[in-house]
């Protein structure tokens, strides 16, 4: 079987042959299906798949009937594309830029102040905006990183299998804890182990109006520092036109019912109502419940969300209070099987979880914001949020371990139940006022936020009891974190040249931030004293320029991050010693970023095409492991040099009316430089002999494919929808030794989406009240695809070598959802 990567990278070098072959410029503005037309958007290419054209009679001949379907995709569009082209026209081309390039300081909305108040001069970045009806066209209950699948570099993963339960996503190769992501400018990252738990807020996709991912370092926002994407998210909440803002149109109220059903028992049902009361005053609530058996065996979730807001929306002024979380309950699949498993060889059940139905993960959390905007003039506003979010849960888990583990004196293990529970709280105020002129842009923010968290562990049974009776609901151990966070910022947008058809822009940000982070009590790591303060300073500048002439764009920035290490850093690698009273171990750094991006787009009314090149540098990037702790986080680990460097090329045409196509495509090299890995030595008797130091010049860094891709085609036609998404993800490694026996296999998946919007309008002869029907058909990795997107390894030497002990998350194989949504 033809493989796609090798086929790429044996024609690396026909880069230059395949953009001639074209005959058009590189190029700006998109026609997106995905949202509206923003001219820092890129939707790719697909240049794995015109590579493939050379080589399609040799690759075709050797591949099975699955294959053929896979190939037929991308190869046809590339076909339609150049056929796009040679039909396109200038003159319409040219009367589009100027339209959408024209802004004035009166064009602008109250709402759309405020969102602009978060996303400023985004014409030098990398990024992808997605509207609601885009996001939740294909929302069957899976969490939000698998409906952003159309991002480039993005890859996705979960435990179960299906994307319900515990879900992870990684863009250019960077893991989601080193990814910022804001609600309506409010920090959503966790203080201490800086993820974001999308299982904790299921079907929160249904409450966005819109995402946006900026890829790189991306502008200055608040929490933690963005080093591989920000995700900018926005609530659905004002009024749907502009009848509380002055206009005539009616505010009108509205009422949705969703419900879907799929394999593997997985339900989710959804209601929300958006309702305008007198007096310019407006309510949303929306409620979701999301069950399912998960694609491995008892890894089920039971999860639900809500959501709420009550605003008055004035001409100038707005006031809401919104209200969100949720909960959930998932049985434990982080464990992994080994590789004859994950990808069903000789018959092996891929379904297999090595944890059984005892173990189990419970939290629920609670977010809570108060938001007040106001337009003081036509060029000034602003806009201030308090926000508090608190948490709270535990997992439990019957398992065989050392007593030491529970903090005892005995020798020897025994199983035993045993829980961990986390309760956290999370307060803070954000602020940015905002200035905007024909020709300059300036926006001013500061936030300060304090993160207070608990852990405790509690020891409820010993299949072996202890010499020391132990007390019910034995604490065997506790510790407490506070997190201080400070902010400020300031933007500046200024237009040099300001015309109908040209224009240049030049770019600056300078962000200062501070944090001071503080531990104590008994680490559960080391069962130690855990006496821990740092202070953190980071300063991180960012500059950029773009030029837009007659379609053509032309962008370039650079960006500095900061970024500090994460609880898990510290208590899995330093040990307190109370004796000198320092800490043994290494102690983790943090780590900085300098990001040069470079972009050039070009579009047409019918198409459009762009490339972005970017380098990452990194001092002391925490990089993965490939090793996991006691609850299946990965580990990371410090290194002095290291680079992530790529071209990212993007593309979208219309054919009709009704048909359109976009995909992107990603190449990318990611290296560490003077690496050195620790690892254990045994003798022939399993014997530990001591650890040793393998040193590599340079090694490809962990779970960072060189090659991903996406190919999207669109079908909307009288109330039909229909999309066909492709996502190619090359070889990846699970440690950083380019270990080929640790190794994830390349992989690709197709999904299908069918939706008919029924003519209800028609039937009733368009009498009032009448509800709008959706009927739709999610079909996930329909050529079923057996593949891993996430695992981990261990290795360790002996006498007469080295051995690894890898391990791989299976994912779901073809499976079929169905459902209705009715919307009056």
């Amino acid at each position: 079987m033809c493989n796609f990567c090798s086929t790429f990278a044996g024609d690396f070098a026909n880069i230059n042959i395949l953009l001639s072959s074209f005959g058009v410029p590189l190029s700006p503005r998109i026609i997106n299906s995905r949202g509206p037309y923003f001219t820092a958007e890129i939707r790719p290419v697909e240049l794995e798949q015109v590579m493939l054209l050379k080589k399609m009679k040799t690759c075709i001949s050797r591949k099975s009937k699955v294959e053929r379907q896979k190939t037929f995709f991308f190869v046809s569009a590339i076909a339609l594309m150049v056929s796009a082209q040679m039909s396109a026209q200038n003159n319409a081309q040219e009367a589009q830029v100027s339209q959408q390039d024209t802004v004035s300081a009166s064009d602008f909305q109250l709402d759309e102040i405020e969102v602009s108040a978060k996303r400023v001069q985004q014409t030098t970045l990398s990024h992808q905006v997605t509207k609601s009806a885009d996001l939740n066209r294909e929302n069957t209950g899976q969490n939000l990183p698998y409906l952003l699948s159309t991002t480039p570099a993005l890859q996705v993963t979960s435990d179960d299998g299906l994307g319900v339960g515990y879900t992870y996503f990684r863009v250019r190769g960077t893991d989601h804890t080193r990814i910022n992501v804001t609600v309506n400018d409010v920090p959503l990252n966790d203080g201490e182990s800086q993820a974001v738990f999308w299982v904790n807020m299921t079907d929160i996709a249904s409450s966005m109006s819109s995402i946006d991912v900026q890829r790189g370092v991306g502008t200055s926002t608040n929490g933690s520092a963005s080093f591989g994407a920000s995700l900018n998210m926005q609530t659905d909440g004002g009024p749907t036109n502009t009848s509380l803002k002055g206009g005539e149109e009616k505010d009108r109220s509205r009422f949705v019912i969703a419900f879907n059903g799929g394999m593997y028992n997985t339900f989710r049902e959804m209601v929300s109502a958006h309702i305008t009361l007198p007096g310019q005053w407006v309510a949303n609530a929306r409620f979701s419940k999301v069950n399912s058996d998960g694609f491995l065996y008892h890894s089920g979730s039971d999860l639900y969300s809500y959501y709420g807001d009550f605003g008055w929306y004035g001409k100038k002024t707005q006031v809401v209070a919104r209200i969100f979380g949720g909960s959930e309950k998932t049985a434990q699949a982080w464990e992994g099987v080994d590789y004859e498993t994950a990808y069903g060889i000789n018959g092996a059940d891929r379904r297999t979880n090595p944890a059984d139905s005892m173990n189990y993960d419970l939290y629920a959390q609670q977010n809570a914001q108060l938001a007040v905007t106001h337009r003081f003039t036509p060029q000034w506003s602003l806009n201030a949020t308090l926000h508090y979010t608190h948490g709270k849960g535990d997992y439990e888990q019957y398992k065989r371990k050392s007593y030491s583990y529970w903090g005892l004196s005995d020798s020897g293990k025994s199983y035993g139940f045993y829980q961990k529970w986390l309760e956290n709280h999370f307060a803070g105020a954000v602020l940015s006022a905002k200035y905007i002129s024909e020709n300059v842009d300036a926006q001013f923010g500061a936030a300060a936020n304090d993160y207070i968290g608990a852990h405790w562990g509690i020891l409820d049974y010993l299949e072996t009891p202890s010499a020391t009776p132990l007390p019910f609901h034995y604490e065997y151990y506790r510790n407490s974190a506070n997190k201080i966070d400070f902010n400020t910022y300031a933007k500046v947008n200024w237009r040099v040249i300001n015309k109908a058809q040209e224009k240049l822009a030049l770019y600056a940000d300078l962000q200062y931030r501070f944090i001071r982070y503080t531990m104590k009590g008994i680490s559960d790591d080391s069962m130690t004293e855990l006496p821990f303060a740092k202070d953190f300073h980071f300063f991180n500048p960012k500059a950029g320029l773009t030029y837009q002439n007659h379609g053509h764009l032309l962008s370039g920035s650079f960006a500095m991050a900061n970024r500090e290490p994460s609880r898990a850093n510290y208590t899995e690698n330093i040990i307190y010693d109370p004796s000198t009273q320092s800490y043994i171990g290494k102690m983790p750094q943090a780590e900085t970023l300098y990001d040069y991006e470079l972009g050039y787009t070009y579009a047409h009314t019918r198409f459009n095409i762009g490339l972005n090149l970017y380098f990452m540098d990194y001092d002391n990037q925490l990089v993965l492991t490939g090793r996991v702790n006691d609850v299946g986080k990965q580990s990371t680990t410090n290194v002095k040099d290291s680079y992530r460097m790529g071209m990212e090329l993007m593309a979208g045409v219309r054919i009709t009316n009704w048909f359109r196509w976009e995909g992107n495509m990603v190449v990318s090299r990611n290296k560490i430089q003077n690496y050195t890995e620790t690892v254990t030595r045994y003798n022939e008797n399993w014997e530990w002999v001591g650890e040793e130091e393998v040193f590599f010049k340079e090694t490809t860094i962990a779970f960072s494919p060189t090659i991903t891709a996406m190919s999207l085609f669109t079908f909307d036609y009288a109330g039909f929808i229909g999309t066909i998404q492709t996502n190619v993800t090359g070889k990846q490694y699970l440690d950083n030794t380019q270990n080929e026996t640790a190794a994830l296999k390349a992989y690709t998946t197709t999904n299908v989406h069918l939706e008919y919007s029924l003519p209800m309008k028609q039937w009733c002869k368009e009498k009032k009240g009448v509800p709008n029907i959706k009927l739709l058909c999610q079909l996930n990795n329909i050529f079923n695809a057996k593949y891993a997107s996430n695992g981990g390894s261990d290795c360790s030497y002996f006498q007469d070598g080295k051995a690894c002990w890898p391990w791989y998350y299976a994912q779901a194989g073809i499976n079929v959802h169905a459902g209705f949504v009715v919307q009056w």
